[in-house]
């Protein structure tokens, strides 16, 4: 059974950091485009995920540009898993955060209809 599980998600204040895990089982997605989605509270669950991060099979990274000078993807293949290092913490990243990877590509393409599979999420709250 194919399983990603987010963990990491917890509250912070606005300039705090945090580090979400993703650690996928059933799947070894090593050369596989990992990346992280986020639903912020005001979005419907029918509307599209908003993209963050995603790293693809060759390590290539790409960021959202309201995040892209504070965070950092990473992926350690040795244990399945992938990170997403958060620093410097706003109000506006108030979201539940998902991992997402499809068995198909290597490269990312940055939209979450794109992605077969999907973690359960892990909820960052950011208080100002």
């Amino acid at each position: 059974q194919v399983q990603l599980v987010e963990s990491g998600g917890n509250s912070v204040q606005a300039g705090g950091t945090l580090r979400l895990s993703c650690v996928a089982s059933g799947l070894d997605f090593n050369n596989l485009c990992v990346a992280w989605f986020r639903r912020v509270p005001s979005q419907p669950p029918g509307k599209e995920r908003e993209a963050v991060a995603g790293i693809a099979g060759d390590g290539v990274t790409t960021y959202a540009e309201s995040v892209k000078d504070r965070v950092i993807i990473s992926r350690d293949n040795l244990i399945n898993t992938v990170y997403l290092q958060m620093n410097n913490l706003k109000p506006e990243d108030t979201a539940i955060y998902y991992c997402a990877t499809d068995h198909r590509r290597s490269a990312c393409f940055m939209r979450d209809w794109m992605f077969d599979t999907w973690g359960q999420g892990t909820q960052v709250t950011v208080s100002s």
